[in-house]
């Protein structure tokens, strides 16, 4: 394993044109490239295919790495690579949504109804979740299951900022960690309060708006707007 000064030396001979350290840094970050190709297992494409699209990225990761982003190459490596299967899925309409997960989504719209009807107003993930006995991340999944999968690249819905979602939450991978999950801040998130965990889930992986968030939690978008600013304080300082 090449160190993290080593591996800077061999970014910038590689923007420069050196193919063998190109060569050298691919097959050093091979197995990340397939730790991130898990993730996209029974979607329809080949594996061959998917790691040559993930090494795609791979490619664009070295040409557009910066030294003053401040984050490990490995940490900036896997949101290209996400990012490069995801377009491929997308634009090749090769992503599935499981029968389970329609059939969830169903249930839940059809109860939705009924429940709004009868309360006038509508159910919270975490009322949801109790009733159809499952995970909060479920239901939110089962509900966006229609939507298109969002790259970590694509930029925030904040006017001016220029900012993508990676800009955001810059961190740093742990030594020996898995890479998809530490990047994902899964370990993390699960630590936090129900409203702040929430908030993070619906607005990074599951591209709610903050005007939505603050419909689904009953508060206004200028606290969702805060809170959310506060939670990503918390996740920098954690893992910076």
């Amino acid at each position: 394993m090449i160190s993290p000064e080593k591996t800077l030396e061999l970014v910038s001979l590689a923007q420069n044109g050196d193919q063998d350290a190109k060569t050298m840094l691919l097959e050093e970050n091979s197995p990340l490239i397939k730790s991130v190709l898990k993730r996209f297992k029974d979607k329809g494409v080949e594996y061959d295919d998917l790691y040559q699209i993930g090494c795609m990225g791979f490619l664009k990761a070295i040409k557009n790495f910066n030294p003053e982003f401040e984050v490990k190459f490995s940490t900036y490596v896997v949101p290209m690579v996400i990012g490069e299967i995801k377009r491929f899925m997308r634009d090749d309409g090769a992503i599935k949504v499981s029968r389970a997960l329609k059939s969830l989504n169903i249930q839940i719209n059809k109860y939705i109804e009924e429940y709004s009807s009868l309360h006038q107003e509508k159910p919270s993930i975490e009322h949801l979740a109790k009733h159809f006995k499952v995970e909060e991340q479920d239901i939110v999944m089962a509900m966006d299951s229609a939507k298109m999968p969002v790259s970590l690249q694509a930029p925030l819905e904040e006017e001016g900022s220029g900012l993508s979602v990676i800009d955001r939450v810059e961190m740093e991978n742990a030594e020996g960690g898995d890479y998809l999950d530490s990047l994902a801040l899964k370990d993390i998130i699960k630590r936090l309060d129900e409203r702040d965990r929430k908030i993070i889930l619906l607005r990074y992986y599951f591209d709610k708006t903050q005007s939505e968030i603050a419909s689904e939690l009953h508060i206004s978008q200028v606290q969702v707007s805060r809170l959310e600013n506060k939670i990503l304080d918390v996740l920098r300082a954690k893992l910076i």
